[in-house]
């Protein structure tokens, strides 16, 4: 897409750190140079005024990542692209039938309610739970490891959903301020709501978390 949109070598191109390397490659592959901004901490998505900020005479696209089942706020990044004659390139999850995101929300919804300790993520606008994500508040990484480890060892399948964010890599390394994607990628747990979860599943990875809570400062 972006090659056949023109760009290519001299050329910028904003794109969020948190997530995945190949939107970073996919740049680079076209002969333009990634440009990292910041997310918004509650959609882990670009944040409009950090892509923005990033803006540069040399800028010709902006990449939107929508994260986690939450939607970028693609209307502010198009006023955006709007203002500065930007290319704005969306990439968005796979999507699942109906019935099993409508599954997905409500064990969502149960763990929004029962959790205590941690940051759960909310129903958010048409969220559809791709990963139920949570922040595990403290001091940043060793809290959050320490505490999946001992959710795994009580037998509940979690994960790091960003171990390293992209602008920390050796081939894409910067120095840039990004403190929500730092932050993000130190908090952050994926607790599983796939529609095959039982309601004693459910209620596992609630006494798991939950026994925990103690160890922990207080939720923010």
């Amino acid at each position: 897409m972006l090659r056949a949109a023109g760009v290519g070598l001299g050329d910028e191109v904003v794109v969020p750190a948190f997530g995945n390397v190949e939107v970073a490659e996919a740049v680079t592959m076209a002969g333009a140079l990634p440009v990292f901004a910041d997310i918004d901490p509650a959609t882990y998505c670009l944040d409009p005024a950090a892509a923005e900020a990033a803006v540069t005479s040399r800028t010709a696209a902006v990449v939107v990542v929508h994260r986690f089942g939450r939607l970028a706020d693609i209307a502010r990044l198009h006023g955006v692209g709007q203002r500065y004659g930007l290319l704005v390139l969306e990439q968005g999850e796979s999507e699942a039938p109906y019935d099993e995101i409508a599954q997905r929300r409500e064990r969502a919804a149960y763990l929004d309610t029962k959790l205590r300790g941690v940051r759960t993520p909310g129903d958010g606008d048409g969220h559809t739970y791709q990963q139920y994500v949570v922040r595990v508040p403290g001091n940043g990484r060793p809290d959050r490891d320490a505490f999946a480890r001992a959710v795994r060892a009580k037998g509940v399948d979690c994960r790091v959903p960003v171990k390293t964010p992209v602008h920390r890599l050796p081939e894409f390394r910067r120095c840039v301020s990004l403190p929500e994607t730092e932050r993000a990628s130190d908090e952050t747990l994926a607790l599983p709501v796939h529609a095959s979860l039982t309601k004693r599943d459910m209620q596992r990875i609630v006494s798991a978390c939950n026994a925990l809570g103690g160890l922990l400062q207080p939720a923010f």
